[in-house]
């Protein structure tokens, strides 16, 4: 139920200041987790980002405000975070099909509800996963600095192992690996929770006496309890499918709960867009207090 909780805390935050400048950080807190978490898994629970569901809603409040009320258009404008009449006016028939003026004399507009995190009972089902008890392990990485800005890394993320399969960058680390058919993909958790950035890395894991190659960097993950979950189809749907599960069928009702320092996907060698490609989500993890 903690998760269920801080989530909720985070959206009633977010209502409750909505026509105030919201920053993702101050967010975030009020579920006591990074940005970069926060977002992620906001965005794996609902569907959407926190960007298009705060828009949204004061988009909403704002075209009840103007039906029921004399505000002028230009004060809705600024209320609800627009620094413009014409700005506020094209989001708002973007989103509502209609301009500020022909919602203010009756015309029909869209309501998009206020979202309220609960457990759903539906059946049964199975998700495949273990329990490891991992030790400290080095790994040999390249890593680049992704923003979390509205999910930016979303097309950042895909270039960056475009570039690193077409200069070479995965040949060499599979030469490098002790397990030469997995390679990773680690999201760090910025421990700076004002900053809206956090490290993304390619890498594989290497015994301790592995020379660093020149413009790579090495890392040693810590000693952790991780869930692993396996995964079974094509990239990118079916990671992004076992996501929305973790999120929201395990965690809220599993004895562990994520640590948010980091996780790391691992995929094999193999066609990605095959039903049968194997691919894991490593998820480093406490018992629930």
């Amino acid at each position: 139920m903690d998760w269920i909780r801080s989530f909720q805390r985070s959206i009633d935050f977010i209502e409750e200041n909505i026509t105030e400048p919201l920053d993702i950080g101050d967010i975030a807190r009020t579920a006591n987790i990074s940005p970069f978490y926060y977002q992620k898994i906001f965005a794996m629970i609902c569907g959407f980002t926190v960007g298009e569901y705060i828009r949204n809603r004061r988009l909403t409040l704002a075209a009840s405000e103007l039906a029921r009320s004399d505000v002028k258009v230009i004060d809705a404008a600024l209320k609800y975070g627009y620094d413009t009449p014409e700005g506020f006016a094209r989001a708002f028939a973007k989103f509502h099909g209609v301009s500020p003026s022909e919602a203010k004399k009756g015309a029909p507009v869209k309501s998009y509800a206020r979202l309220s995190v609960t457990i759903s009972m539906k059946g049964g089902s199975i998700m495949d996963y273990k329990v490891v008890q991992k030790q400290a392990f080095k790994v040999i990485e390249k890593r680049s600095v992704q923003s979390i800005s509205e999910n930016a890394n979303l097309q950042t993320i895909p270039k960056f192992w475009e570039n690193v399969n077409s200069d070479g960058t995965v040949e060499k680390l599979i030469s490098l690996s002790s397990d030469k058919e997995k390679i990773f993909g680690i999201c760090y958790s910025n421990p700076h929770k004002e900053e809206a950035t956090f490290d993304y890395s390619i890498a594989a894991e290497v015994s301790d006496n592995t020379e660093i190659p020149e413009g790579f960097t090495s890392n040693i993950i810590p000693a952790r309890t991780w869930i692993v979950f396996e995964c079974k189809g094509a990239m990118p749907d079916a990671i992004q499918q076992l996501w929305h599960r973790i999120c929201t069928e395990f965690f809220p009702s599993s004895p562990y709960e994520p640590t948010y320092e980091m996780d790391i996907e691992g995929y094999t060698d193999g066609d990605m867009t095959s039903p049968d490609y194997r691919s894991e989500i490593w998820v480093p993890v406490k018992e629930r207090k």
